[in-house]
């Protein structure tokens, strides 16, 4: 009798400590989960990126989620509201000019790459091949003008008004304009390929994310690029204070490391090219 009591407190145990167990392994299991984040991005290249160091996240206790908008309008708004918990498809002038009009706080933590902005044109193979009174398609993105208007004053066309600063650039701050060209600036930036696939101007500017997704290749179909010393780098944006957040530094890390930088430049073969920051 006293035999089996024996046997069945031992089982009372050893059932109590496996429990114990099983308690302690689910709990070490939960604090180990990873950390998930949301990261809005236009479709290429930035969500394309950001798929690419999906698996190089996961090993750093990140789940990422890539959230894709079509648009300029809408990242910046979802992140504002806490829907997102960063995005990536804006350079800092856009971010600038965005916080300004809206009186927002969105803040830069860091630059990973640059989309060269270039100029496509169906008839010509040059800028100053482009005749007089030429129309040049540009989109309706304010931060972008300074842009264009450095890639027309290096080629020798146009001069601007002295003590310009190129940031906050418009069309009006051109001072001379020798072949009288005309500046049509209403469109969104994503209809841009359709404007020039349908040959409306002499000229179309297009962003490099929206010409790739077009199917064109920026240094091979362009007939004036961007410089890479431009300081329109694109960057990944939080709200303010985040860029403390273990997850969002982790996110910079693998987006800055030089396995995806070398990444981009062979998956863009110049189209897009790594920051130097």
């Amino acid at each position: 009798m006293q035999k089996k009591r024996l046997v069945s407190i031992l089982s009372v145990a050893v059932a109590s400590a496996l429990l114990l167990v099983g308690c302690g392994s689910k709990a070490d299991s939960s604090s180990q989960k990873n950390t998930e984040i949301t990261v809005g991005a236009s479709s290429n290249p930035h969500a394309k990126i950001l798929e690419h160091v999906k698996p190089e996240l996961k090993k750093e206790g990140v789940d990422l989620k890539v959230k894709v908008f079509d648009d300029y309008v809408m990242p910046n708004k979802a992140l504002a509201s806490k829907e997102l918990d960063a995005n990536y498809f804006q350079h800092k002038p856009f971010l600038n000019n965005w916080n300004k009009k809206n009186d927002g706080s969105l803040v830069d933590a860091g630059g990973v790459h640059l989309e060269p902005i270039g100029v496509y044109s169906k008839k010509y193979k040059n800028l100053k091949d482009l005749p007089q009174n030429s129309t040049v398609l540009v989109s309706s993105n304010v931060a972008d003008y300074g842009r264009v208007l450095q890639m027309f004053k290096d080629a020798g066309l146009i001069t601007i008004k002295e003590g310009t600063d190129l940031e906050t650039a418009t069309f009006d701050d051109i001072d001379t304009n020798k072949k009288n060209l005309k500046f049509k600036h209403t469109y969104e930036a994503k209809l841009m390929p359709k404007l020039y696939e349908s040959d409306e101007a002499a000229a179309t500017v297009i962003n490099a994310n929206y010409a790739v997704q077009a199917g064109l290749n920026p240094t091979k179909d362009s007939i004036a690029l961007e410089k890479k010393s431009s300081p329109y780098v694109n960057i990944v944006a939080v709200r303010k204070g985040d860029t403390k957040k273990d997850a969002i530094k982790k996110l910079m890390k693998v987006l800055k490391s030089d396995k995806t930088q070398d990444w981009i430049k062979k998956e863009y073969k110049g189209g897009v090219l790594p920051a130097d920051d």
